[in-house]
């Protein structure tokens, strides 16, 4: 039998221990969540992205009756990006999350159709992601999307 470590380095941080680049874009991340549409869940998710060339992308999440018909937060900005700037690789992730109460304490982390579709991209440019997952108490850090999905889907 043949076995395989999986070990996924996570930096856990406060606000004040990111780069100004880093607030910069969790910021934006924030605020793209103003454009969800989310009466469903009312569950609200932002993305921003931040491209090699300096452009920030956003994106929201967006519900429909037909839950299937929906799009998260991530695929919404990186879809935009890709077919926007085709020659240009994603450098920085942030990914933002509110409910009715307001902004969460513990970050959330993608789905993994979106970990999925981030890491293509990853892979395509051979520019790793930067990956910054914010919330109030705690923001988590992991410096490619390959952490997030270390059995990646290949052909």
């Amino acid at each position: 039998m043949d076995s395989k470590e999986i070990v996924c380095k996570v930096d856990v941080l406060s606000w004040n221990e990111l780069t100004k680049e880093e607030q910069s874009l969790a910021e934006q991340a924030k605020e793209a969540t103003l454009g969800s549409y989310s009466p469903y869940s009312k569950f609200a998710v932002g993305a921003a992205l931040l491209l090699a060339n300096g452009m920030v992308v956003k994106g929201s999440n967006q519900e429909n009756v037909s839950y299937p018909c929906g799009l998260c937060a991530e695929r919404t900005a990186l879809f935009y990006a890709n077919a926007t700037y085709p020659d240009q690789p994603v450098v920085m992730l942030a990914i933002a999350a509110q409910n009715s109460e307001g902004f969460l304490a513990s970050p959330i982390t993608p789905c993994g159709a979106c970990r999925q579709a981030l890491l293509e991209t990853e892979n395509r440019f051979g520019v790793k992601m930067r990956v910054i997952l914010y919330g109030t108490e705690r923001i988590y850090r992991v410096e490619s999307i390959a952490s997030l999905l270390p059995l990646q889907f290949e052909m």
